[in-house]
């Protein structure tokens, strides 16, 4: 597992619990489930959009707000990392 995803996982999990003023992330777990949905739907289309234009440096920021948002997903809904990687592995 990347370091990177992994700790920023550890980030997005501990903001859960936190309710930091001011955190974008502790805001969505507020908002709860449907904003946190609506905003994974909203980054998939932004990154479909990015994928249809020739700038790629576009297309990483969407990427990367996407696995963001997936990563409040995942911690809303239980799930981590090696749930994940499990599933990625039993398609091979």
């Amino acid at each position: 597992m990347n370091d990177t995803l992994k700790n920023l996982y550890e980030t997005v999990l501990s903001r859960r619990d936190s309710h930091t003023e001011g955190s974008y992330t502790c805001y969505l777990f507020e908002q709860g489930l449907d904003k946190i949905l609506k905003k994974c739907g909203e980054e998939a289309t932004e990154m479909v959009i990015a994928a249809k234009n020739p700038d790629a440096e576009e297309l990483k920021y969407e990427i990367a707000d996407l696995l963001y948002h997936t990563m409040v997903l995942m911690v809303e809904c239980g799930l981590d990392w090696n749930d994940v990687m499990k599933e990625l592995v039993n398609r091979r």
